[in-house]
């Protein structure tokens, strides 16, 4: 059970700490418990996966995944990572539609937040949902369904672990498939929008120190020609590269076009090496796709601040939704995502800067990572966000699992 989460910047608050080995003994603990949450591999940057009371891993239960071919489906227990998951799943001739930039985070908690990979056609990993098995506030397991629990499921995948501890996600695949990546250097702001339509899956990658995207992560489909020598004005990578620099390429999935199953090419990382720099905080903030350009535009003035507090930023495009909680929930989205140092004191007066300068564009923040917004600003931007609080206080009336985070973006009556 850990002490802190991924990022080292939230020492868990927990009064006690649980690794339960089965189903019926998480029932009994969710039961006879006043406060509880549920911890994944925590990757969360904020406070959202707390608690005072009791923190549960789950990481004890099998790590069961159950292929159905007939329905092309997978049931996977909630604490087995992406990466462990995807490669049962290819080794039966299986894939997902997408991919998190790390395969290094658990199926439910990346779920429950809505975590993303990056594609203009492709949603986020909660789209896949096709059923949820959840542990109750009184300790019941409830199962809800895609095609049996209409609107009310689609407000219960994205739920930020507030309804109760998921044990099982069911998900849709596809068969599986392969991709090549290739990076390139220097991308002109103006191909913005061609560079996003140019592949199945497209990452940028900025420092905020000049005038042009500094890498373009292009991964498409294996049977797609190469991009052209001059493709929109950039040039392809030598050799391998890391998106954070000064770290090795060797962390990072295989590049200059080289063929490879999904798994091993849809994330930026490779399951066994360190993701990203490690030692960071991290903000991300989506906002209407359309809108990318003007949203760049609203931070040049303050890119100097950016720059100086700054790892990379990323930029990805994400499909609309109807989960009531997705940050792309009824808008087609383009995510802006900071790895900034792991300075709080530095970062905070920057992030509140940036948060102001997105305002206009109604930004809706990633639920696992650090931000400022202010609650209303932020429920504002959540058309459904009454429904939510509707739901919460029918499923946990008592508030078991709550957090601070949750209270103050979803008060009590």
């Amino acid at each position: 059970m850990p002490e802190r989460n991924w990022a080292g910047n939230v020492r868990y608050a927990a009064a006690r700490r649980h690794r339960p080995s089965g189903v019926d003994e998480l029932r009994r603990l969710v039961a006879g418990s006043d406060r509880v949450r549920a911890v994944g591999t925590g990757h969360s940057f904020n406070r959202l996966g707390d608690t005072t009371g009791d923190l549960v891993s789950l990481a004890g239960l099998p790590p069961t995944v159950e292929v159905d071919r007939e329905r092309r489906t997978v049931t996977v227990a909630a604490a087995v990572r992406y990466g462990d998951l995807a490669t049962r799943l290819h080794a039966a001739g299986y894939a997902l539609p997408t991919m998190a930039s790390l395969p290094h985070i658990s199926v439910a908690g990346a779920v429950s937040t809505a975590t993303h990979g990056s594609g203009a056609g492709i949603g986020n990993l909660a789209t896949a949902v096709a059923a949820l098995e959840l542990v109750t506030a009184d300790g019941d397991l409830l199962t809800v369904r895609r095609d049996a629990d209409g609107d009310r499921f689609a407000g219960m995948v994205v739920a930020l672990g507030a309804l109760g501890v998921v044990t099982r996600v069911t998900l849709d695949v596809l068969p599986a498939f392969e991709i090549r990546q290739y990076v390139r250097l220097g991308l002109p702001r103006v191909a913005l929008d061609e560079a996003f339509a140019s592949a199945y899956s497209v990452s940028l990658f900025t420092d905020w120190r000049g005038d042009r995207i500094g890498q373009v992560w292009r991964k498409q489909l294996a049977d797609g020609p190469p991009p052209e020598a001059d493709w929109l004005g950039t040039t392809g990578a030598a050799g391998p590269v890391h998106p954070v620099p000064g770290m090795p390429a060797g962390n990072c999935t295989a590049q200059l076009g080289e063929p490879g199953p999904w798994h091993e090419r849809l994330p930026h990382f490779r399951l066994g090496f360190t993701p990203s720099s490690g030692d960071e905080l991290q903000s991300e903030y989506h906002l209407p796709r359309a809108a990318a350009a003007d949203a760049l535009a609203a931070l040049d003035p303050v890119a100097d601040r950016i720059a100086a507090v700054l790892q990379v930023c990323e930029l990805r495009t994400v499909a609309a939704d109807e989960l009531w909680l997705s940050p792309q929930y009824g808008r087609d989205s383009v995510a802006v995502h900071f790895t900034w140092t792991a300075d709080a004191d530095a970062v905070t007066p920057v992030l509140a800067e940036v948060e102001a300068r997105l305002a206009p564009f109604v930004p809706r923040p990633h639920w696992g990572k650090v931000f400022t917004l202010d609650p209303a600003a932020v429920a504002a931007a959540y058309p459904r966000h009454a429904d939510f609080l509707a739901l919460l206080r029918d499923l946990d009336p008592a508030g078991k699992f709550r957090t601070a985070l949750l209270d103050r973006h979803f008060p009590r009556p």
